[in-house]
């Protein structure tokens, strides 16, 4: 075990806080600190007109040294662990999951704990790193620990922090934890670059989800000055979780909306419950990325938690219906039964599966080939197709009556781009996929999957392909269609295939196939393993998913879509011309006949107006 590493949260022995204080220029980036005071209603460490240097006297007052040399590089890593940004228990719970990766990647590390229940870990370098290295790391750790606060790390002019022995703003001092020589020795001696190029290793998914998001950002300022508006923030790297989620990250939640813990645990049940959670699920999540959840619970997890399941369970199935019959007209995605609008009966279940095994022969053997000619809209063409089949065998029918919205949650697209493709797909399938029916209204188009008789024989003389054929799953909408297709080539192959082998199959170029076999391996998604790639079974490509945001991302378009398609429902609502019955042309009872027009002299014309 590293040094700096600790068994639990109180110190081995009583120091006093001048003792401490002694680590302060060996933390400090420059050898001065600043003194803080109440400015308002926040407590600020202003910048002094002349820099306080740092000398063995404490300062009577809250003290914090400066992270940032004089150039802007960063000799110490410091992680400052804030109760401001979530619960107690959940700032312990990433101070232990923190050291934990540290201790991991074989650096060590120094202590704190301040009297508010926060943390502080010190990270010190052989080597300084520039500013920009130093914020990109402590940004990437914020997606595993949501108590972190990158602030310190985002102002290389002013970020500053307290170090053990300083005075706190709220009264006492920040205490050691790590015991002072061994402190003092991780300081000395730091940690080589090699170490900290092991952190970088493990944190590749949370990296390169922080440079996409830069990238969308960097888009969408250029968008907003090519309009002449105002340009979006560019802060601290955004989440894109609902309200609910950030709660069961954090445990902290609005006070106005929620009166009690026990009510803003059931929110989020509901939350989860809606989104099809399974029970099992909800306790993994306890003890990873939702300790939140589990500090709303405390101690009574164990009781309280298959109760409030329940409700919630309850709660979340008892939909209201539509007033017309009774029928549900709302669906969440591609988590709901398919609704057909016509068609002959279902073939059974056996014959679905055959069908789908015949096409996949098909499909890899002559239609990804042939969707090579429609250039970059080829890998979209064939991912689609997948997703068609991947719904075949959801749904168990060959008919299938599925909106443009959910198809662009399989795939992680556009719905504007699935309407194009499907009609592109329609004629390059050569007869597999045919539209029978235009949709109207609610019912979107109903397309029919059948097996031309040309192909019968080829799919006849192929075997079945061992393994399940998917669309997109929630990994591959950060890294891509190409790695994709490459991922499934590595997954479903016969045999463990090379570099060339998977060009040859995948009809991809090179460039574009090296670099998502690169990246996939930087994630530990794969490995090479005498010349041949294989599938690393030990990473989970759902928490995979998690680690990229992908999953955020899904659940974010499908609440998009879900308003998108109420609000279209509401207007059919109003603009939908009512049913005409027989009833309402014509009643029985009531004497509606007339007679036609006559001449005014005529006699009977006289009687009749007399009448």
């Amino acid at each position: 075990m590293p040094l700096g590493s600790t068994d639990s949260l109180a110190p081995r022995r009583e120091l006093s806080p001048q003792d401490a204080w002694v680590l302060a220029p060996l933390i400090a980036g420059q050898p001065v600190y600043r003194t803080g005071r109440w400015i308002g209603d926040r407590f600020q460490y202003p910048r002094p007109r002349t820099p306080l240097r740092i000398t063995r006297t404490l300062p009577a007052a809250p003290a914090a040294v400066l992270i940032h040399d004089v150039d802007g590089s960063v000799r110490t890593l410091c992680l400052d662990l804030d109760t401001s940004k979530a619960r107690k228990a959940v700032v312990d719970d990433d101070a232990a999951r923190l050291t934990r990766m540290l201790t991991e990647a074989g650096l060590s590390y120094v202590e704190d704990r301040s009297p508010s229940g926060g943390r502080h870990v010190y990270v010190p370098l052989q080597e300084p790193i520039t500013a920009a290295e130093a914020r990109e790391l402590v940004e990437a750790l914020m997606f595993r620990a949501p108590s972190l606060d990158p602030g310190p790390h985002q102002n290389v002019t002013d970020g500053c922090i307290r170090v053990p022995g300083s005075l706190h703003k709220r009264g006492g001092h920040q205490m050691l934890i790590t015991p002072l020589s061994d402190a003092h020795a991780v300081l000395t001696r730091r940690n080589p670059a090699t170490r900290l190029a092991r952190l970088r290793a493990d944190l590749a998914p949370e990296l390169l989800r922080l440079q996409q998001a830069k990238q969308r950002t960097k888009a969408r300022v250029q968008a907003a000055s090519t309009l002449q508006q105002a340009p979006p923030s560019d802060g601290q790297p955004v989440r894109t979780d609902s309200p609910l989620r950030a709660v069961a990250r954090t445990g902290l939640y609005d006070t106005t909306r929620y009166a009690s813990d026990s009510e803003a645990r059931m929110a989020v049940l509901n939350h989860f419950a809606a989104c099809k959670w399974t029970v099992e699920q909800v306790r993994a999540g306890l003890t990873g990325q939702y300790a939140g959840l589990a500090a709303l619970y405390g101690d009574k997890t164990e009781r309280l938690l298959p109760i409030e399941w329940a409700k919630a369970q309850a709660w979340t199935t008892a939909k209201p219906t539509s007033q017309k019959g009774g029928r549900t007209y709302a669906r969440i995605n591609d988590t709901s039964p398919t609704e057909l609008t016509g068609g002959s009966a279902n073939p059974s279940t056996h014959a679905i599966h055959q069908l789908v095994n015949d096409i996949e022969n098909v499909v890899y053997a002559v239609l990804d080939h042939r969707c090579k000619t429609y250039g970059r809209a080829g890998l979209s063409l064939r991912l689609l197709l997948r997703a068609v089949l991947a719904y075949m065998r959801t749904t168990q029918n060959n008919l299938l009556d599925v909106g443009c919205r959910t198809f662009a949650v399989a795939l992680g697209k556009d719905h504007a781009t699935i309407a194009r493709l499907l009609p592109v797909l329609e004629q390059a399938s050569e007869g597999i996929l045919t539209r029978i029916q235009r949709g109207r209204g609610r019912n979107a188009d109903t397309y029919l999957v059948q097996l031309p008789q040309r192909f019968e024989q080829l799919a006849r003389d192929l075997t079945w392909r061992q393994g399940k054929i998917h669309a997109i799953r929630p990994v591959f909408r950060v890294l891509g269609d190409v790695a994709a297709l490459t991922y499934e080539a590595i997954e479903r192959g016969r045999r463990s295939p090379t570099t060339a082998e998977i060009i040859q199959s995948t009809g991809i170029s090179r460039t574009a196939t090296t670099d998502a076999l690169t990246r996939m391996e930087t994630l530990r998604m794969i490995r090479r393993h005498h010349g041949r790639w294989e599938i690393v079974a030990t990473t989970g490509l759902q928490e995979l998913a998690d680690r990229l945001g992908a999953t955020e991302d899904r659940q974010e378009q499908i609440t998009q879509y879900r308003k998108e398609r109420a609000a279209w429902h509401a207007w059919l609502d109003r603009h939908l011309t009512p049913r005409i019955d027989e009833h309402d042309i014509y009643d029985s009872e009531v004497d509606e006949y007339w007679l036609p027009p006559m001449d005014p002299g005529d006699v009977q014309a006289s009687l009749w107006h007399a009448a």
